[in-house]
């Protein structure tokens, strides 16, 4: 009996303390089983800040770049990539997205990004924030290259995610 005839053992996640739910025993990655998990109302918020040169900070503020209006393009381009986190995340579930926003907002010393996610399923909508965020940051970069060759994408973290029972 060849190895591909086999059924495979079913592997637990490894999990000392609570630890890693994404790795077996043995090490090996895998994707979590949710299909026992009751889908619950999950919300998630996260923030991240890019750096930018003042006179940047100016010509965002003056939508002054060739490429456009900076601010309004981030936004759809977070909204975007929480759309497309489960096909950018290798372990990550799709979830079924019911509401995204991006606030970015110009400061003195650059862009503070915030994002919300909201859906109803069986795993949290962190990732979905987190990576709104990401690619909001990534395409301020891709805009304003061409005038800011210091800027610097700062810590991109959770701040917040709830779950609420269904009745």
């Amino acid at each position: 009996m060849s190895s591909l005839d086999r059924e495979p053992a079913r592997q637990e996640s490894y999990k000392p303390g609570g630890g890693l739910t994404h790795v077996t025993a043995d090490g090996n990655a895998r994707m979590v089983d949710v299909s026992a998990k009751p889908s619950v109302r999950r919300t998630a918020t996260a923030r991240g800040f890019i750096e930018l040169e003042s006179n940047t900070v100016q010509l965002v503020r003056e939508n002054g770049l060739k490429k456009g209006d900076v601010l309004s393009v981030a936004k759809l381009a977070g909204i975007m990539g929480a759309k497309q986190t489960a096909g950018l995340i290798p372990l990550c579930h799709q979830v079924e997205i019911e509401f995204v926003d991006v606030q970015l907002t110009l400061e003195e010393t650059g862009i503070s990004i915030r994002a919300e996610a909201r859906c109803t399923d069986k795993t949290g909508i962190e990732m979905e924030a987190l990576t709104a965020v990401a690619v909001a940051a990534l395409t301020v970069y891709d805009m304003c290259k061409a005038v800011d060759k210091s800027m610097r994408i700062g810590a991109i973290e959770l701040v917040k995610k709830t779950k609420e029972r269904l009745p």
